[in-house]
């Protein structure tokens, strides 16, 4: 066997080399016992990322014109903790934000019951901090979302 083949090309990645030579990884989300697709199966890093980017937005609004009336510096000092306060309150109250709403995504633990008021914290700390957020698994699962076992689904 050509060990290049192996080993994978770098456009590829082990994974697609390993499929190649027979091994079956499954859907996303079937180690966790989630459907392949519809409600309830994991959420794809497309509609997370949206999703993100428009909280994201949303609470720059809210520091840029509510708490520091239009002085950019105040603000940038305020969204983080925002976003924190309010990605908080939204998981613990509904299990999703308003990017999540609308990119049609929620946060549940992995029985599928409402994370807890521990778990959205940490979670939501984690995702402060970007790194774990960025570190994913084969299931393109968060470390923020492995730490505190919660998974985002569709809704």
């Amino acid at each position: 066997m050509d060990t290049r083949e192996a080993l994978g090309s770098w456009i590829d990645g082990p994974k697609a080399a390993a499929e190649k030579m027979g091994a079956d990884f499954g859907h996303r989300g079937e180690r966790l016992g989630l459907p392949k697709e519809g409600p309830g199966s994991l959420a794809g890093p497309g509609r997370r990322i949206g999703a993100l980017f428009v909280d994201g937005w949303l609470v720059a609004l809210i520091a840029y014109g509510l708490v520091s009336h239009g002085d950019q510096g105040h603000a940038n000092l305020w969204t983080t903790p925002i976003f924190f306060l309010v990605t908080v309150l939204l998981l613990a109250t509904t299990g999703t934000t308003m990017g999540k709403r609308l990119f049609g995504l929620r946060v549940v633990r992995l029985d599928g019951r409402r994370a807890s008021i521990p778990q959205v914290m940490l979670r939501t700390l984690l995702l402060c901090l970007a790194v774990p957020a960025l570190v994913w698994d084969r299931d393109t699962r968060g470390l923020h979302d492995k730490a505190v076992g919660t998974v985002e689904v569709r809704i």
